[in-house]
């Protein structure tokens, strides 16, 4: 069954405007789907939840997840309520997520991931 918030008077305010899960799963060496943990993602992850709090945005919260189940296609985060995926590697992607997609409310096309994507977008 899929729920849809409608505005309901009875629905509590949203806590969150946005929630954003960062992959930060461990996987043992030398699997064969990788995790995004060896490629960086819990520095990047630290460094986002910084610079969310540097730029003063508000109702926003950013998550550690365990395994989003897309292994070889990492870092990736996806951001919620959008369900908006992304491939991230550098502290410069963090940046251009955070601007174009949580503070203006636009995509970083060139990070996104689609459904069906099997190779990271850089």
């Amino acid at each position: 069954m899929s729920v849809i918030r409608d505005g309901n008077e009875s629905d509590p305010p949203l806590f969150f405007e946005q929630h954003v899960f960062c992959c930060t799963n461990v996987r043992p060496d030398g699997h064969e789907r990788g995790c995004c943990s060896e490629k960086g993602s819990v520095a990047l992850r630290d460094y986002m939840k910084a610079q969310a709090r540097t730029l003063g945005i508000g109702r926003l919260r950013i998550n550690a997840s365990g395994c989003l189940d897309r292994c070889e296609l990492g870092p990736t985060m996806v951001i919620y309520p959008e369900g908006v995926w992304y491939s991230y590697a550098t502290k410069a992607d963090v940046d251009e997520i955070l601007q174009t997609h949580i503070v203006e409310g636009g995509r970083v096309a060139r990070l996104r991931l689609g459904l069906r994507d099997k190779t990271a977008p850089r």
